[in-house]
Order: structure tokens, then sequence, then C-alpha cells
């Protein structure tokens, strides 16, 4: 990669959701002042609606847990059973943790990973808002989780997994803490064809979700490789509306759609 070493990426990604953890900038655009999460032109609930949210679940969390930085509903996906235990890749402001607990119940748990100090914080705080006890955010890389070996029945994580420089370390990790027949339940951005280097090479378009996308022959390859079976990777053409939103008049969009990642660990 071009543009510098893995640390260079990281730190870029974790200025950016920095940011917006403290309201700084809006949603997820490579260029802050076209976002798709910016008032008026598309509010974190439009986006999470449109990709795949249902009023009842925006309503129930409390203010600040939706940024609106989702690519799709990995808690849709995941068939998430009473007593469980979740692990959540870049939680964020905490939406698909606040989803899961209520799933969950109280004999359930959930852990939200995430790098970036100011959105675990927000997030922590989102947790006090809500009065629940299954949940607990940790700060980390999703490279190198905070999480002992086989803990977990299921990680989510939205549109988060893209914005990693070693997205093999990523599936490594997340295999070594399920438990054997635990399960991937992802939504992320991925390439429907090898991206353009001024797209590939670009710090700001990989911290906006975009240039960091694999594609999805290297997912599925990437998954194999770190021991994963069952795989299913589903890309929904019609999120491409919705990318459009997020940087009027560049070509992105062309090269990217937004899928879904399921996986069973043996």
């Amino acid at each position: 990669m071009k543009i510098g070493d893995k640390e260079e990426i990281k730190q870029s990604v974790r200025d950016r959701y920095g940011k917006i953890a403290r309201d700084e900038v809006k949603g997820c655009s490579p260029t802050p002042s076209s976002s798709c999460c910016s008032e008026p032109v598309f509010t974190p609930e439009m986006a999470s609606t449109a990709m795949g949210y249902s009023r009842d679940e925006i309503d129930s969390l409390p203010e600040g847990a939706n940024l609106g930085l989702g690519c799709g509903n990995p808690v849709a996906i995941a068939s998430l059973k009473e007593g469980e235990t979740v692990v959540d890749l870049g939680s964020g402001g905490g939406i698909d943790c606040f989803l899961a607990a209520k799933m969950v119940g109280e004999a359930g748990r959930v852990i939200g990973v995430d790098m970036t100090p100011d959105m675990v914080t927000k997030a922590r705080k989102n947790a006090e808002k809500m009065e629940t006890d299954n949940v607990e955010f940790r700060l980390g890389e999703i490279e190198h989780l905070p999480v002992a070996d086989e803990t977990a029945d299921i990680i989510m994580s939205n549109c988060v997994i893209n914005l990693s420089p070693d997205k093999a370390s990523v599936y490594r990790e997340a295999f070594r803490v399920l438990k054997p027949g635990g399960r991937l339940a992802i939504s992320d951005i991925l390439a429907t064809t090898p991206l353009p280097d001024h797209i590939r090479n670009n710090l700001a378009s990989i911290s906006a979700c975009v240039g960091g996308a694999a594609t999805i022959d290297e997912t599925r390859k990437t998954l194999e490789e770190a021991g994963f079976d069952n795989i299913k990777i589903k890309g929904k053409a019609e999120s491409r509306e919705l990318i459009q939103e997020w940087s009027p008049g560049d070509d992105f969009w062309k090269y990217i759609v937004s899928a879904t990642i399921e996986a069973v660990k043996p």
C-alpha cells in the first residue's frame, strides 16, 4: 500500500472517528462538508432506516447511540438467542450492542470493542442512559481483541472491518474468540471489482469506509484461511443508492457495495 504503513492508516481512522464521537464532523463521507449524515441532507435516522433498522429499533436507543455509520443491520442476521455472548467489533456509539443486549437477555452478555477512546467513552455514557447490566465496552483494536479465547457465541460488526489495514488478523482474532460452533454476522463494505489507485491510496477514502474495501473473493479467501466454514457473502445492490449520498459527485460508489458476511467456526 503506497500511502504509508498500517499504523498511519489506523491513526487516520482513529482521528476521524474521534471527531465523529465528539460531534465535530458527521457521518461517513470522504469530504465532511458533503456528509451523508449531516443535517438536513441525510440524518442518522434516515441512514439507519435505509440500511435495514426498523423504526422501533431506532426509537428504543438512547440519544447518541445511533451515529448513522452503519452499512447494514447485523443484528437482523444474527439469530440471537437468550443467554448468548456477543462481541461487537468496532462498536462505536453502541447501537448494535444495545439492540443485541435486549435479545440475549439478562443471562446473556454483550462486549463492544472500539479503538477510539472518545467512542468508548460515548458508548459507556449511552449504557448508563440505558441502565443495562449486560453490556460493556472495551478499548482495543479489532486486530488484537481484548477478549479471551472461546468467549463468544457470535461476533458482529457493522461497516468496520473495511477500515482495518490487516483484515487477515481481524478474522483470525474473530476465530480465536468464538466458541466452537460460534458464528459471524457482519455487515461491511466490499468491493465488486479491484479499486482504482486514486481511491485505494487515499487516507480520507479509507477512513470513509471506501478505500480499504476488500473484494468479495478476497474476503472469502481470508475467511477460509482463518478456518471458517459455511461462508455466505451477499452483496446488496440496492445499497448503492445510499452510498452515493456519502459524497455526491464522486464515482467511488460504482466499485463498492454493502454486503452481509456470515460464517461458522467448526
